[in-house]
């Protein structure tokens, strides 16, 4: 596999992981949104899993979901990653990766108001949410789910791709499954968003993924690049 790898044209191996990350997301995400917008057996889920949530809180865990939410919503989120990012860089005296992480998240939550938007599926139930009426913007789209997934899955490869060890990369899985399905979990758990709406939010990061993979080899494809050739791109 690895001598067919190296055998490939150069511009497969430059496009080809980033394409079939970003394949992936996109395929999901229209998936999801197919079951959305067709009410198919799968969205039937949603509402009966809401509210056994809903009928289940505590005011503790509520308390920490709360919480955990707050991390990777719209105040906090983007401030968190303009200082972490200008600490990288700075650090690092490397502003590629802080920048290509910037963007991203640029990107994945321009995807998701578009998103928003253009389905214009209303949130759950006012009397499932935890704070009824706090949250006023359509539900499809998970924004935070988005966003987390964004962070995770983009912040671990641009940290692999120096590095590129088995244990990172299964450090880096492990980690992304479990921040991302934590996140979605804390919007089903205070009753703001669908299972669906949580799904599609993780497949719009693994999209943006794909793009910042492409973006990336791109520019290590140049011979001007920090790893000058093409043949660098593994």
């Amino acid at each position: 596999m690895h001598r067919l790898w190296s055998s490939a044209p150069p511009w497969v191996r430059v496009w080809l992981p980033g394409l079939l990350a970003a394949a992936v997301g996109a395929f999901g995400f229209l998936q999801i949104l197919d079951e959305v917008l067709e009410q198919d057996a799968f969205v039937r889920l949603d509402e009966p899993l809401i509210q056994w949530l809903a009928d289940h809180r505590t005011d503790g865990v509520t308390a920490i979901m709360t919480f955990i939410t707050n991390l990777f919503g719209t105040t906090v989120l983007p401030l968190v990653v303009a200082v972490g990012c200008g600490v990288w860089g700075w650090r690092t005296r490397r502003w590629r990766e802080p920048l290509l992480l910037i963007g991203a998240m640029g990107v994945a939550s321009g995807l998701a108001l578009l998103a928003k938007v253009a389905v214009g599926r209303a949130r759950p139930a006012a009397d499932v949410q935890a704070v009824p009426g706090l949250e006023t913007s359509f539900s499809f789209p998970s924004g935070h789910t988005t966003g987390a997934a964004t962070l995770v899955l983009v912040t671990g490869y641009l940290l692999w791709r120096r590095r590129r060890t088995r244990r990172l990369l299964a450090g880096w899985a492990l980690a992304s499954a479990l921040i991302i399905t934590t996140v979605g979990f804390t919007r089903m758990y205070l009753g703001y968003h669908f299972l669906t709406d949580v799904l599609a939010g993780a497949f719009v990061g693994l999209f943006t993924l794909g793009l910042v993979i492409c973006a990336d080899r791109w520019l290590d494809s140049r011979p001007t690049a920090d790893k000058g050739h093409i043949s660098d791109a593994k």
